[in-house]
Parts: C-alpha cells; sequence; structure tokens
C-alpha cells in the first residue's frame, strides 16, 4: 500500500508513526490542526491502515445545515418530517464495519452533540422518527481547527463529548513545520496532474526556495492551489523564484508587462499622493474621482477589469498593513473592511500575516 501522507522531515516522521500506532485499534481519534493542513489525508491513512472493511464516509459538520445534519448522521424513517417520502439511512450506518470521519466537529450544533455522544457510549443509533435501536460496529475518527476547550468555557460544546472523542489526540504540523517537504509534495500534485492528461511545468531549485521562504497561511490547501495555477498560467515552461514570488502568489499575470506599467504609473499618478508628506493629514486627501479611470482607454484598447480590480485590491491592502507594521486590526480600520473580512482577502491573495493580532 502506496503511503497516502507524503514528506520525510522529522514532523511528518512523527506524524506516521502515531498513525501506524492507533490504526491497528478502534480507539477514537481526535486530529486537531490548522485549515488546510490535511486532516482528512490522515483520517484516510489511518482507515487504509486498519484492518476494517467497510468504507471511509466523510461528513463536514460545517457544510451541511444544522436542521438536516441530524438526518444525515442517524437517517430517518418514512413518514418523520415533511418530505421524509421514504425511508433513508443516515451516515453511521453507512459507515458500519468502516469508519466514520466527522469533520469540523467543533461546529456541530449543541442540540445534536448529546445524541452523537450517546451513539458513541452505545454503539447504537435511533433514526429520526424511529423507535427501534441499531447496532454499530465502527471506528470514529472527528477533527477540528477550532480552540474546542476555549468552545466548551463558551458553553457551545459539551464537555463530556470532547473526554469522549478525545480518546487518541493527533496534532497535524502546519505546511509551515514541515518546509523541507515541499519539494516532495509539489511533485506528488504534479504527477497527480499530469495523470489527467495536464502539461506540467518545471520547478528550478530557485523555485523550491521560494516556496519554502512563504509562509504558507492556508496550508498544503493551499500549496495544491498554487501550483494548479502554475499548470495554468505556464503550462510545460520552467518556473524560478521570480516566477513564484510575482505571477504565483500575488496572483499576477506574467505577460502583459507593458499594460501592467502603465496601469501602475497611472494608478500612483491618479493618487496624487506623495509618500514623503508624512504630516499630511489624511482627512484632507480625497481619492481620486472614478472618471479618471475613463483615461486609460487612450493608452490601452481593453482592459482585464477583474484581474486589474483583484491588483488594486492586492496593493491597497498590502499598502495599509506596511503602514500599520502589519497589525490587520488597525489596517482593517484604515480599509473600512471587517478584520473578518481582511483575513479572507489575505488569504485569497496570499498575504503573510506578519503581525501578532
Amino acid at each position: 500500500m502506496s503511503e497516502i501522507i507524503k514528506g520525510s522531515c522529522e514532523a511528518t516522521k512523527q506524524l506516521r508513526k502515531l498513525v501506524d500506532m492507533v490504526s491497528s485499534s478502534g480507539s477514537t481519534v481526535l486530529l486537531r490542526g490548522e485549515t488546510g493542513c490535511g486532516k482528512d489525508v490522515v483520517a484516510r491513512a489511518i482507515h487504509n491502515k486498519s484492518q476494517r472493511k467497510g468504507d471511509l464516509i466523510n461528513v463536514n459538520c460545517a457544510a451541511i445545515p444544522s436542521e438536516l445534519l441530524e438526518s444525515e448522521l442517524f437517517g430517518h424513517e418514512k413518514g418523520a418530517f415533511t418530505g421524509a417520502d421514504s425511508k433513508r439511512e443516515g451516515r453511521f450506518e453507512a459507515s458500519n464495519n468502516g469508519t466514520l470521519f466527522l469533520d469540523e466537529i467543533g461546529d456541530m450544533p449543541l442540540s445534536l452533540q448529546a445524541k452523537l455522544l450517546r451513539a458513541i457510549e452505545t454503539r447504537t443509533i435511533q433514526r429520526v422518527g424511529g423507535k427501534g435501536e441499531i447496532n454499530l460496529d465502527l471506528r470514529l475518527i472527528c477533527a477540528t481547527h477550532q480552540n474546542i476547550e476555549k468552545k466548551i468555557e463558551e458553553g457551545l460544546f459539551r464537555a463530556d463529548l470532547f473526554y469522549r472523542i478525545n480518546v487518541f489526540p493527533i496534532e497535524i504540523p502546519t505546511l509551515s513545520e514541515r518546509k523541507d517537504d515541499i519539494p516532495e509534495l509539489v511533485e506528488h500534485i504534479l504527477n497527480e496532474i499530469q495523470t489527467n492528461g495536464a502539461k506540467v511545468p518545471l520547478f528550478e531549485d530557485s523555485a523550491y526556495l521560494a516556496l519554502k521562504e512563504y509562509i504558507w497561511p492556508g496550508n498544503v490547501r493551499e500549496l495544491r492551489n498554487v501550483i494548479e495555477r502554475s499548470t495554468i498560467i505556464f503550462s510545460n515552461k520552467k518556473i524560478n523564484a521570480k516566477n513564484i514570488r510575482e505571477n504565483l502568489l500575488k496572483i499576477n499575470l506574467p505577460d502583459f508587462k507593458e499594460e501592467k506599467k502603465i496601469i501602475w504609473d497611472m494608478t500612483s499618478e491618479l493618487a496624487n499622493i506623495d509618500e514623503e508628506k508624512e504630516n499630511i493629514d489624511s482627512s484632507e486627501i480625497s481619492m481620486p474621482h472614478p472618471n479618471h479611470y475613463k483615461k486609460w482607454f487612450e493608452y490601452l484598447d481593453q482592459i482585464d477589469l477583474r484581474r486589474h480590480l483583484g491588483e488594486v485590491e492586492y496593493i491597497l491592502i498590502e499598502g495599509a498593513l506596511k503602514k500599520t507594521s502589519g497589525s490587520v486590526t488597525e489596517a482593517s480600520k484604515s480599509l473600512k473592511i471587517n478584520r473578518t473580512t481582511l483575513i479572507e482577502k489575505m488569504k485569497k491573495y496570499s498575504i503573510p500575516k506578519v503581525g501578532n493580532d
């Protein structure tokens, strides 16, 4: 069986040891780690190494509306509620003799946690609208990126349920903690893409160094996005460090250099703000009127509106963070957007978070 947890750095080796240790048992596992770090891959590795003959069934508790989650997990009898025209088995039954993977367990509604706790304790379930108990033999793996202990303090997660699912906790390392694995991960992703018939680029040594310099807030999921982006932009060409920094991590296309220079030069002129005049009251400075953008067509035949607006948004966010020494809170105030909105946009444009807030 091929190893699905790729990498050979020390953190990855320790992760594999834990997977090997727990896979032969039937104990409940709690996977903890940041979004995008590969919790689903670890769950698959545990299932594959186990002796269970059934399937691995995945359920994302955050992706299913709370009013539908109970029926999705436990199934329902005919007539249990409006629209229940027939009997339906849930994910628990589907994973009998296999493994049930409950991703984002921290988002499970409090009202449903008691029923889950009972199912774990008794290894039985009851369908919605049903009366009989259904015995099950399955391995349960849960995962979360949230601070469950804090949710318990806030009354949003049951402490007794946490103790039940926290039998064998595994902390998944971030990609920043396993940067030496990046070349192997890149090759694995490229091989997967190539299998589907797509042409893939050749990463030079300098490109790998540039990838290792980045902090990867989106972890392996973000790395995969960057590699897929590289196959679209560069196809079967070579990729160097400059391509990584300027064309892939900042989502700028390598062509249109003349167009980009004109746009950036004109943006600076339209702003009409001298960076050396630090004592100017910002309230006295007005933004350039949008009508000025019409003049761009005196220089250009066409403008990629979506791409340009994205680049303007990127440069404004980067400028706000630079002004506030990396403080996301202060930068969001400068941009007059919510802090959470700014964080999402930083992830979108792969802008690293360097401040402490």
